[in-house]
């Protein structure tokens, strides 16, 4: 019998990792959405929103969670806080990197699928980074056909989440995106789980590191400072439809112009006309 248990918790954990990669997922749809509207540093600051949402609050965390469901019989199981801290930041980086990539691609095929790529294997090696950072009494390995399983499905969910962030507009269809971007961010990491086998030490010894559970309250706190201000964000920027209008108004008012002197409209700085 094996010494794993994956959901030690019941079902609290892994419906508490969903529902958080699906409100991360979902915000990072939405700063992505003003993103396609805004120019120049405003872009690149809603892409930065995108991948800190996205990448986490929608994956990193999403996986940690899931792993406060994870046990071993026979042995504690605790965390290096520096490998830890490492894998949440690649998970932000890889998925801004993605994110960048399609959008200055303009969403055509070859970037979009450059960006899946770079920020699959990114977010798969961050599940396995996570992972490496667990500290028990107990050795470790990796079936490779399921880790190679595990990165298709990474790079998939990527592509995928990729493809939404530059097309997906509307509450609904943001939700509805969201929703299915967590089975995906879920899948990829219960995937990889399932491809891990421990065989715990005859003799346990000294397990270094930090318990998880520890991490859980400044987790918390910093989770929702982030999305709170992220939300903020969004609600305080001008709405997607009002964005629109301006964008629109803006290419008519730079549209072709009559030649001095026929038939220019008298206006004045405003655009009202004189007299």
């Amino acid at each position: 019998m094996s010494p794993i248990d994956h959901f030690a918790h019941g079902g609290l954990t892994p419906v508490l990792a969903y529902a958080m990669s699906s409100l991360g997922c979902m915000l990072g749809l939405l700063l992505s959405s003003r993103a396609r509207l805004a120019e120049g540093r405003e872009s690149a600051y809603w892409l930065i929103g995108a991948a800190v949402a996205i990448g986490g609050t929608g994956i990193w965390t999403m996986h940690f969670i899931a792993m406060m469901g994870f046990s071993v019989a026979g042995t504690v199981i605790q965390y290096d806080v520096p490998l830890t801290a490492a894998s949440a930041l690649l998970a932000i980086v890889v998925v801004g990197a993605g994110l960048f990539l399609a959008h200055h691609g303009r969403q055509r095929p070859a970037f979009l699928l450059s960006g899946g790529v770079l920020a699959g294997v990114g977010v798969a090696g961050m599940h396995y980074l996570g992972m490496a950072a667990m500290r028990m009494s107990a050795h470790v390995s990796y079936d490779p056909v399921t880790v190679a399983l595990s990165v298709l499905i990474a790079i998939a969910a990527a592509t995928a989440a990729l493809w939404f962030a530059g097309r997906v507009t509307g509450a609904l269809k943001i939700g509805a995106a969201a929703l299915l971007m967590g089975v995906a961010v879920s899948g990829m990491h219960y995937t990889g789980m399932l491809g891990m086998s421990v065989e715990p030490h005859h003799t346990p010894g000294p397990v270094g590191g930090t318990p998880g559970i520890d991490f859980l309250l400044p987790l918390l706190v910093g989770i929702t400072v982030v999305t709170v201000g992220l939300l903020l964000a969004v609600m305080l920027s001008p709405s997607e439809r009002e964005l629109r209008h301006e964008q629109e108004y803006l290419t008519r008012a730079a549209g072709p112009h009559p030649r001095d002197g026929e038939g220019a409209p008298d206006v004045d700085y405003f655009g009202t006309p004189r007299g």
